[in-house]
């Protein structure tokens, strides 16, 4: 059965790491159509907006849609565009692994973290944000609610059982924050207690980074609100070699969006040496998401082998390999 999906090319080298990835999906064979569709500086070009109505229309309709990184443009139009992205499909589970590869500059060896992060709320909404007339005081408004809290929490551990991980460790800063860390935290335990088969841990946000730094390996899921969460999944992804291997996944109950979380690099844009691992790491995630978990194991394994093997790597990982010759040799892997 054949599975439609919106394709977003992306900016800068978004259209480069999305052309690798979909010749390594089609070597998979698994069954998927693409419906490209345009966003970020690539749409405001073509059709005069960032965000065009019938991108969003064909999110809406297939429920699921792989990125490329999008550029927003500076002094216009939404402060991110990703974060307009998941306030719309109201994605509020951002689910980002960082796992250790082979023949990577990580520093650590033997990560397998994934951190699920509060998407929609908490210090990322635009409620609130003033700046006083003489530009001397800004203040904005964070809103944790019941909801947002206990629907993210819950995804984390269900996750956590559906996957066979153990522990689940809940980031905070309830002793200062009372109110609004606080709310998350109370409602947090209420959950946790649901789980009696998953261990529960909770941890203040500093000392976890700390810890993540000292020692990683204590850690399996991480779930917090959405400002640690962006903090965090990123120290993550510098545990295993940085954010050229960090995919992320937006899940709401309506639509998914899966991505590579680092940036469009206007810089080597068009020298065909951007690594695609990150976006091709989103796509196994979608396919996890869409029921092909044995085909997202087959992607997976065949990016462990072509790192094993140093076959075409691109410069950042220390080949000399372009972003296809990595693709091709990946994809005669699967």
């Amino acid at each position: 059965m054949t599975q439609k999906i919106a394709v977003i090319r992306g900016d800068g080298i978004g259209p480069e790491i999305m052309d690798a990835t979909l010749h390594v999906l089609d070597a998979l064979q698994v069954g998927l159509e693409y419906d490209f569709v345009d966003a970020g500086v690539s749409a405001m070009d073509k059709h005069g907006e960032l965000l065009p109505a019938a991108t969003m229309d064909a999110i809406r309709s297939h429920r699921v849609a792989l990125k490329s990184p999008l550029t927003t443009p500076v002094g216009e139009g939404f402060s991110s565009i990703n974060v307009e992205l998941r306030k719309r499909f109201d994605l509020y589970a951002n689910v980002r692994p960082a796992i250790s590869f082979p023949n990577t500059k990580a520093r650590y060896s033997g990560i397998d973290i994934i951190t699920v992060r509060e998407n929609t709320e908490g210090a990322y909404g635009s409620e609130g944000q003033t700046l006083s007339p003489d530009g001397e005081q800004a203040q904005s408004l964070i809103r944790i609610s019941r909801r947002g809290s206990e629907r993210i929490v819950r995804y984390a551990f269900d996750l956590a059982r559906r996957i066979g991980r153990r522990k689940v460790t809940v980031v905070h800063k309830a002793n200062i924050m009372k109110s609004t860390s606080g709310l998350f935290l109370r409602v947090a335990r209420e959950v946790a207690a649901q789980y009696p088969d998953i261990e529960c841990n909770e941890m203040i946000v500093d000392n976890a980074c700390m810890q993540l730094v000292m020692k990683p390996e204590q850690f399996d899921v991480i779930v917090t609100t959405n400002l640690f969460g962006d903090i965090i999944s990123d120290l993550c992804a510098g545990l295993v070699g940085g954010l050229g291997l960090a995919p992320g996944a937006n899940i709401g109950t309506e639509a998914a969006i899966f991505e590579a979380v680092h940036g469009s690099a206007p810089d080597i844009a068009g020298k065909g040496v951007a690594n695609p691992c990150a976006l091709l790491l989103a796509a196994a995630q979608m396919l996890d998401h869409l029921g092909k978990v044995d085909d997202a194991k087959r992607l997976r394994a065949a990016i462990v082998a072509t790192l094993e093997a140093r076959d075409n790597l691109t410069p950042d990982l220390g080949g000399e390999g372009t972003t296809m010759s990595f693709a091709r040799a990946i994809a005669s892997r699967v």
